[in-house]
């Protein structure tokens, strides 16, 4: 557990599952209006959904979730854990961060940062040898936040949509 200026960063507990979940759906919600067709849309159902997937992704002892806590609120979160050797990704073992949200009255406070060491310094104590993330191209703020904590770019996803001419050739 790390505190500094109110804030606590700590792992998260199964009584923060409502506030993940609300967190998370804003971050797909986000994520959704940078691309319509490459993410998910968000449903009536993604608050309890995503916080319930976050929940069930904690129980494992490759995953961690960590919550930025001030005042007694919850105002960001990180989940991150570790993948195996990946053939199909041309990659060894590594420490993956999948989600980083800070609320946007929290912001600019250096909360993401240490939301982000918090789990690269978890993930480096299981003994990958590389913490990697994905953003969303749009996201230029955080890829410089990124940039900033010795992140480099390595791949570039492209998505093309299947149309039926596409499909079929006509």
């Amino acid at each position: 557990m790390s505190t500094d200026d109110e804030v606590t960063i700590r792992e998260a507990t199964t009584a923060d599952q409502a506030v993940l979940g609300k967190m998370g759906a804003a971050l797909m919600r986000v994520h959704y209006d940078f691309d319509r067709q490459r993410f998910l849309a968000p449903g009536p159902n993604t608050e309890a959904g995503y916080g319930h997937f976050l929940a069930s992704q904690a129980q494992s002892s490759d995953v961690v979730v960590f919550v930025a806590e001030s005042d007694g609120d919850i105002v960001g979160y990180v989940y991150a854990g570790v993948e195996p050797l990946s053939w199909k990704e041309l990659r060894d073992r590594a420490g993956f961060v999948h989600d980083v949200y800070v609320a946007p009255q929290a912001r600019r406070q250096g909360i993401a940062v240490r939301l982000v060491e918090a789990a690269a310094e978890w993930l480096t104590a299981t003994g990958v040898p590389r913490v990697m993330l994905w953003t969303a191209e749009p996201n230029g703020a955080a890829q410089r936040l990124f940039a900033r904590l010795g992140f480099r770019r390595t791949m570039i996803e492209m998505t093309r949509e299947v149309t039926p001419s596409a499909k079929t050739g006509s």
